[in-house]
């Protein structure tokens, strides 16, 4: 069925309905959603039947390089992309910073963006994930665009992708796969390549397909083969299978060792009661920049999504002196892969042990409140529910003012900062010494010069609240912990007659 609006009734409409720069285009003749501004009533985005149904072109998303000797200098073959995305539920808008998202994930991978469609439906097609006429339009988008991949965004089945690839005739690849290329292009550590690859594996093993024989190809079966090959035997798959399986235990096995080796100096800090705070947030929310300002740890700092993959922890030091430990962790995503959050699982144990969790979001996004609900919901997924939090808005120098002040009225224990320019950093380490738990026993004791060590622990494990040295030795008054009262105790004075 097509629309009765003229095209130019269609452009109209649509450039009232759509703010300049998120404009969608229908690949098409159809009408757009109708909006207030369109009406005296409003009853939900209306959509006639050939609209619901229709591939909408986002514009604004190609990133194609215009002098190709950039590429040549880069000496790397960028993958032409085109961007597909099912709308099943919220508004255009929406939709559109979903694609919007999936393509800085795609540059991020180095890819380059040339175009963007999304269809709306009640839910993602069995076969083809965005229903087979709309495929073999898909196909024309990539004939015309000269593309050699196409990405979807959400999580395609092994039949989905196979039988989309066999529709458009170039590779098929999905969101969680795109992210684990990211991954491992930005693992630089052991353990972080060993997380990556676990990961991969797991993603990969449902996906396994073969051409021609090689999914029916046996071993045994032959008279001549000798002990142990007669029978039907495995086939090719199957002995693929087996091996991923194989290599995904090893890695496990090497994983939970060198989580062991986390543990044991988590444990350190803890038996010296030095405090941990836990940064976590949106990916490209500025964590590593704010980490780099508040204790100058030099950690890369990058305009691109999941820069940083290995945890960094750092010594701080609040304004009244005490010493915590920051550790910088992996950003998190919408639909994060349940296999990243399972392989990633001991490196994000470090917000679930924190005792206080710096929860980064960029106030300059245009959905805040999304990056927030996305990283609560891994954080519940680690077990750090019951841990503080601090939501600290950063980029506040590129916000908009209006969203700062709905961020700052429904987060109510939160703080707006710029890590780029400094601004609202002392407010934010007042705030962290505030919120950081105290020792539970005040003390005051005249500790002898020969036990200097006693006076540097209450510095170092404790909150000193006065100082003065004397001819018998230095008389302390601090806050410490059980273990080290029990030790300050003998040099605790006696009461006045």
């Amino acid at each position: 069925m097509t629309s009765s609006s003229s095209p130019s009734q269609d452009t109209k409409r649509l450039a009232q309905t759509y703010p300049e720069g998120l404009r969608a285009d229908a690949l098409m003749e159809e009408d757009v959603a109708w909006s207030p501004e369109l009406g005296t009533e409003w009853d939900g985005e209306q959509f006639d039947r050939s609209d619901r149904a229709a591939l909408r072109r986002v514009a604004g998303l190609s990133t194609e390089l215009e002098d190709v000797t950039e590429v040549e200098y880069r000496q790397l073959r960028l993958e032409r992309v085109v961007l597909v995305g099912v709308w099943t539920s919220g508004s255009a808008r929406d939709a559109e910073n979903s694609l919007a998202e999936l393509a800085a994930l795609a540059e991020t991978a180095g890819a380059m963006v040339l175009d963007g469609v999304i269809q709306r439906r009640d839910k993602p097609d069995a076969a083809t994930y965005i229903g087979s006429g709309k495929a073999q339009q898909l196909r024309d988008v990539v004939l015309e665009s000269g593309a050699d991949t196409v990405v979807c965004d959400g999580e395609l089945s092994p039949g989905q992708l196979i039988h989309l690839e066999d529709v458009v005739k170039v590779k098929v690849i999905d969101r969680t796969a795109l992210i684990l290329d990211i991954f491992a292009q930005h693992a630089t550590s052991r353990e972080g390549k060993a997380q990556v690859a676990l990961a991969q594996m797991q993603y990969m093993l449902p996906r396994l397909r073969g051409w021609g024989q090689s999914l029916s190809r046996q071993m045994g079966g032959g008279s001549g083969g000798g002990l142990a090959t007669r029978g039907p035997g495995e086939t090719k798959i199957e002995t693929d299978r087996r091996r991923i399986r194989e290599k995904m235990a090893k890695l496990r096995r090497e994983i939970a060792e060198m989580k062991t080796g986390r543990d044991i100096k988590r444990q350190e800090r803890k038996r010296h009661r030095v405090p941990s705070v836990a940064i976590a947030g949106y990916t490209n929310a500025g964590k590593s920049s704010l980490l780099n300002r508040l204790t100058g740890a030099g950690v890369l700092v990058e305009n691109a999504l999941f820069a940083t993959l290995d945890p960094t922890v750092r010594r701080a030091e609040t304004p009244s002196g005490r010493l915590y430990t920051l550790a910088d962790t992996v950003g998190f995503v919408r639909h994060l892969p349940h296999h990243l959050v399972e392989a990633f699982r001991s490196t994000m144990e470090e917000v679930g042990e924190s005792d206080l969790i710096l929860h980064v979001v960029d106030g300059a996004h245009p959905a805040p409140e999304e990056q927030l609900a996305a990283v609560r919901e891994v954080i519940r997924d680690v077990g750090a529910t019951d841990v503080p939090e601090i939501v600290v808005v950063n980029k506040a120098d590129l916000a908009d003012p209006l969203v700062l002040q709905r961020l700052m009225r429904v987060e109510k224990h939160s703080i707006a900062v710029s890590a780029r320019t400094g601004d609202g950093i002392e407010e934010l380490l007042e705030l962290i010494d505030r919120e950081l738990p105290r020792p539970s026993v005040e003390v005051e004791a005249l500790v002898p010069y020969t036990r200097g060590r006693l006076v540097a622990r209450a510095h170092d494990e404790g909150e000193v609240l006065s100082e003065e040295h004397t001819a018998d030795g230095t008389l302390i008054k601090a806050r410490v912990h059980e273990e080290l009262a029990a030790e300050l105790t003998p040099y605790v004075p006696a009461p006045a007659l």
